[in-house]
């Protein structure tokens, strides 16, 4: 197959799928309320505990998080696409989202904030940075202070990793505008030797 040359004079992205974690990302308004949003660019920062998402200035949540210095994250699980989409919602003129009180919520225990129920991996992160500049978006990364995680997605050593994915799978975002539950998947062959 030929390679064909994308133009770079508007973003490339939408061109082609490309595959992303699915995060709810939580986040205090200014009246003492919570705010869920969906975020698909979102990635461990590196081996220590930093996590990092890309949002804009032009969403409450940005400006919710520079306020408060602190924000959770939620991995939902396949069974939650609804639940995740809901997050999603539209503001109403107030600026409240009603959709959010449909979703069964918890407190999270080291920050002011609150998690999505049920989902397999939730983290409460204190501030660490905000990096504008990217044109309409930013890179927010937060410092893990406290994080929880279904035990069946755990890696333990007794466990065939492949069948502990395949009986727990991993809610994958199919950017632009799709999903997947990743339930297949095959150790990457790393050569002899290979270290972090």
């Amino acid at each position: 197959m030929a390679h064909i040359p994308l133009s770079v004079e508007r973003p490339i992205w939408d061109r082609l799928f490309l595959v992303a974690p699915l995060v709810v990302v939580g986040s205090k308004e200014p009246d003492g309320s919570f705010d869920l949003a969906p975020k698909h660019m979102a990635i461990p920062l590196g081996w220590n505990n930093y996590y990092a998402f890309v949002c804009s200035p032009r969403h409450a949540t940005y400006h919710n998080i520079q306020r408060e210095g602190q924000f959770t994250v939620s991995f939902p699980k396949p069974t939650q696409v609804v639940t995740s989409s809901l997050t999603a919602s539209p503001r109403c003129e107030d600026g409240s989202k009603p959709a959010l009180r449909l979703l069964a919520q918890r407190r999270a225990t080291m920050v002011d904030g609150v998690l999505l129920e049920d989902c397999y991996l939730h983290l409460e992160c204190r501030l660490h940075t905000v990096m504008d500049g990217f044109e309409a978006n930013s890179l927010i990364v937060g410092t893990v202070v406290a994080a929880s995680a279904d035990e069946s997605y755990l890696r333990m050593e007794d466990r065939d990793e492949g069948e502990q994915i395949h009986r727990s799978p991993l809610l994958v975002y199919v950017s632009p505008g799709r999903f997947a539950a990743l339930t297949d998947t095959t150790r990457f062959p790393l050569p002899a030797g290979f270290s972090r």
